[in-house]
């Protein structure tokens, strides 16, 4: 078996080497893994929000790294944004299909690392 991905030549469906440094498919990866790009998909998992709710619902990110962060998700279709042309304008955020797939796996991992996680105290 060998390292690689990639099928070869004569194969019906072509696939990425993501081994490779110039994968496209890399690219993705580091976006959907980054420090904050979990956190936004997971936020966007069960409603679409506004920047503004995004920002407060991912405790600690930056104005600017959720601006970034949302650019490459939404540049990698997974997702999605609506400009309401008011003043100021309304921009809102939510999970394509293949950011709803994506997203799946990323919650059952979380609840996995809750789930062995000893319990909180109580304030």
């Amino acid at each position: 078996m060998s390292g690689s991905a990639q099928l070869g030549a004569g194969d019906a469906v072509r696939r990425y080497d993501v081994f490779h440094t110039d994968c496209p498919a890399r690219d993705v990866v580091d976006h959907v893994t980054s420090r904050w790009g979990i956190w936004v998909l997971i936020s966007l998992r069960s409603n679409d929000l506004r920047f503004y709710e995004l920002r407060e619902s991912i405790q600690g990110i930056s104005e600017k790294m959720l601006a970034q962060t949302l650019r490459a998700l939404v540049q990698d279709e997974l997702v999605w944004r609506t400009v309401e042309p008011t003043t100021p304008p309304q921009v809102t955020y939510g999970l394509t299909e293949f950011g709803k797939d994506i997203s799946e796996p990323l919650v059952e991992l979380f609840d996995r690392i809750t789930g062995h996680l000893p319990p909180r105290a109580t304030d």
